[in-house]
């Protein structure tokens, strides 16, 4: 077992039509009382009103915190960011802000928020895609994966419309692809053992 006191790092994000509502329903199942940070990044467009923080407040079990630079993350808490700035994680445990480019496509919040925390936590990241526009989401995963965390992604069946297919490389490095009863499952057990769990049945 890892006796090592660091909080493990769960990075959320989603975008496209189902997205707030796929953050929505995952926070409203997430298990209360684990030590994990939570950080989510809805993937929109930065000249767009964020609804993220309202919507969320009436369905998460934890508090819900508009990140700003410099802040630092405390355990059970889901820390947000605005479209106009790209939340990532930086050096101490530190909220670290990316300004925006503007541009839907070119401004991939899923990855930023990933990568940064595949950088700074390492095998404590921990990456849940839940529905992705174009390929965002993926570059992260891999980044994770390759520091040694887990990936999940919201398997695409149990969604209305269904996710589209090149959001998530499904040939890469994901540990399960599951509901957000299974997602938030291995998150609590990741968190209860302070280990890599195993996402076999």
């Amino acid at each position: 077992m890892d006796n090592d006191p660091k909080p493990l790092f769960v990075a959320i994000g989603a975008s496209g039509s189902d997205g707030l509502k796929d953050i929505s329903d995952l926070l409203e199942q997430w298990p209360e009382n684990i030590k994990v940070v939570v950080m989510v990044v809805l993937h929109q467009a930065s000249d767009q009103p964020s609804f993220l923080r309202e919507i969320l407040e009436k369905r998460s079990r934890i508090p819900i915190v508009i990140a700003t630079e410099g802040q630092n993350l405390e355990v059970g808490i889901c820390y947000i960011g605005e479209p106009a700035a790209i939340l990532t994680l930086g050096e101490g445990c530190c909220v670290h802000l990316v300004p925006g480019s503007g541009n839907r496509l070119r401004n991939r919040t899923i990855d930023e928020l990933f990568v940064s925390v595949a950088e700074h936590a390492g095998r404590r990241a921990i990456g849940i895609v839940l529905s992705g526009a174009l390929d965002d989401g993926s570059r992260g995963l891999a980044a994770i994966h390759h520091a040694g965390g887990l990936t999940m992604v919201l398997d695409p069946a149990w969604k209305r419309q269904g996710m589209q297919k090149n959001a998530i490389n499904f040939d890469g490095p994901i540990s399960l692809i599951g509901t957000v009863t299974e997602i938030t499952a291995v998150v609590a057990q990741a968190a209860l053992y302070s280990i890599k769990p195993s996402t076999s049945p």
